[in-house]
């Protein structure tokens, strides 16, 4: 009856080594480190990068332990461990150098940091240390607010210069224009040429709500045409605003060399920015104030221009740019489109060649027209998109206009791979932020606080445990015993678990441990609980053990089941730190359930499986 099971066995031994492995890396704390990532979104790290700055830390004798480079999307991550900070700063001062020769415009960051010290071999296993959150490890907080309102109030005037430049092409002639209160009033001197002017922008301009008012309605001379913005495209502008904000800013925290930022929205206009291990609050608000603007230009490739380019000297309508490559282009100072006339980028394929990877753009209303006239009027010439940051602009790609575009939908494709497509649509539509913020909260939190909320943490979560067992062992003497060994598996999946899904503990989070240990020793109380009434009754003690178990296994699943809806809802509703709370609460439920039941029992019948009778049971 109580005789132990192979599977049982089996699980037990894979859930004990799947703790240990995953649940170690924890301990071996964190070594000095250089972290390289680009300062601009269009520098890109690869491993040949990687290579050089290894060989170049070699040659001139810099000890470092091991290097590791992350390629992603936003253009790569390297970091080099060192030994000491000693040579970790001499490895900075190196790098630094080599990688940013102009220091009045560098291309990189480099900065110092402080990364796992886990061995190899546990790394090839993906064994890492959990992420630690602000404030357990330090680091900058900060809350911005978006203007919404400058958002909305944007969006209306591109509005109004839109349907300007539609009536006007179209020979309608208006008499004013007035914007108050999300409101666009057209006022014309007929009531022809308002009916006409309804018809057009109605077509051409669908985010708006378009109305007609005769002068009887208005008791005024003229006729209006009324263009309003309602609740929904009010509340898609808003959205729009809020998510092109949290990317842009995901893109820019990365030059400080944070490994693990947290970019995310509280409540409708709000984001918040959390910086673990950074201490420079004055870069860290360069960096989120940045601006980042699109332009588009037509590149001149006139045989003058390009003389007196060889000859030293810069044409008065020119100016010269860089593209990634370093090669020099002439560009018109004339702009013709701006990224405020941007609405989507997506990479793709070229439509003509399937095989080649392209960039597809969305232009809105006005964009679609004069980019149709830009093309209708430039083709065999070169139209270059320029990213201008920190007042420094680079050409991102200068492609030959092959015929005129029109609809709105520009492809952009030549000698580019599918991941510099998806940076490049990336970088299109993060180049700039959709509206203004401020920031309206700003917290610093030092090392030295970090790890003493640390220590206390894991401080009143160890005396937890000890005066549980403690508790349990002297209360059910063998059985209490068996529980204490299933809390130190239930503590041990849990952070392997956490470990495993690279999660970030908060300071809740290590109260979400602590009441974990609580909830995990109560099912092991109604187990025993439930054995010893058993036993009172008159059972056999064999069939004590296994009734036991499983009378108590429904009360145990229902208590833990109505937590766990409870922690789901917190971790889907909340945010921040209840959600940090919820993440621990959620898995520690799991684990506690696994550890309290499977686990103990299979201790049970390892110890008394053994004996052909079981005379008593040492359960007090």
């Amino acid at each position: 009856m109580n005789k132990p099971e192979l599977w049982r066995l089996m699980i037990m031994a894979v859930a004990v080594t799947f703790g240990v492995v995953f649940s170690v890396p924890n301990f071996y704390g964190e070594s000095p480190a250089v972290q390289v990532s680009s300062l601009k979104s269009t520098v890109k790290l690869d491993t040949q990068l990687a290579d050089a700055v290894t060989k170049e830390l070699q040659l001139n004798s810099i000890k470092f332990n091991r290097t590791t480079f992350e390629e992603n999307i936003s253009g790569g991550t390297l970091k080099i461990r060192f030994s000491s900070t000693e040579e970790q700063l001499k490895g900075k001062d190196l790098i630094e150098e080599m990688l940013n020769t102009d220091k009045k415009n560098p291309s990189y960051v480099v900065a110092l940091n402080l990364v796992s010290s886990v061995p190899n071999w546990l790394a090839n296993l993906n064994a890492f240390p959990m992420y630690l959150g602000l404030d357990l490890r330090g680091g900058v907080y900060f809350m911005l607010e978006i203007d919404m309102d400058s958002a909305l109030q944007t969006k209306l005037e591109n509005t109004i210069s839109d349907s300007r430049s539609l009536l006007r092409k179209n020979k309608i002639r208006n008499a004013g224009v007035k914007l108050s209160d999300k409101q666009i009033r057209f006022k014309f001197r007929t009531q022809d040429d308002a009916l006409k002017a309804l018809k057009l922008l109605e077509s051409q301009i669908t985010d708006l709500s378009w109305s007609f008012i005769d002068k009887s309605t208005e008791n005024k001379s003229g006729f209006t045409v009324v263009a309003i913005l309602d609740e929904v495209g009010e509340e898609t502008i808003r959205n729009y605003a809020l998510k092109q904000n949290i990317v842009t800013l995901s893109n820019r925290v990365n030059e400080l060399g944070v490994s693990e930022p947290i970019v995310q929205q509280q409540g409708k206009d709000r984001i918040v920015v959390q910086l673990p291990g950074v201490q420079d609050t004055a870069k860290a608000k360069d960096i989120l104030g940045r601006t980042a603007s699109l332009e588009i230009r037509l590149v001149d490739d006139s045989a003058e221009t390009l003389a007196l380019i060889q000859n030293g000297k810069t044409p008065p309508r020119v100016e010269i740019f860089s593209d990634k490559s370093g090669n020099k282009l002439a560009l018109r100072k004339d702009v013709l489109l701006t990224g405020e006339s941007l609405t989507d980028a997506q990479a793709g394929f070229d439509s003509q060649n399937p095989v080649e990877p392209a960039v597809h753009l969305s232009l809105d209303a006005k964009g679609t027209r004069v980019f149709r006239d830009i093309t209708k009027e430039n083709v065999g010439n070169r139209l270059a998109i320029l990213l201008i940051e920190k007042e420094k602009g680079e050409v991102i790609t200068a492609p030959v206009i092959r015929s005129e575009i029109p609809g709105g939908r520009v492809q952009i494709s030549g000698q580019m791979t599918t991941v510099e497509a998806a940076d490049t649509a990336l970088l299109l539509r993060a180049g700039s932020l959709a509206a203004p913020m401020e920031i309206i909260e700003e917290r610093l939190i030092g090392p030295s606080l970090g790890a003493e909320n640390i220590s206390q943490g894991f401080q009143s979560t160890l005396w937890g445990f000890v005066a549980i067992t403690i508790f349990i062992v002297l209360y059910y003497l063998v059985f209490g015993l068996f529980s204490a060994v299933a809390l130190s598996l239930n503590i041990t999946l849990l952070v392997a678990l956490l470990s495993l899904l690279q999660a970030t503990l908060t300071l809740p989070g290590i109260a979400a441990m602590a009441l974990t240990l609580g909830m995990a020793i109560d099912s092991n109380v109604l187990i025993n609980e439930r054995i010893r009434e058993e036993i009172r009754s008159g059972s056999k003690p064999n069939l004590a053990i296994a009734v036991g178990y499983e009378k108590a296994w429904a009360t145990i699943l229902d208590s833990n089941v109505t937590t766990l809806i409870a922690g789901l809802a917190l971790l889907v509703f909340g945010s921040g730190p209840v959600r940090g709370f919820a993440v621990v609460h959620v898995l520690g439920i799991l684990t506690s359930m696994f550890s309290s039941v499977l686990f103990s029992r299979g201790l049970v019948n390892i110890w008394y499986g053994r004996q052909k009778k079981i005379s008593k049971l040492v359960i007090g």
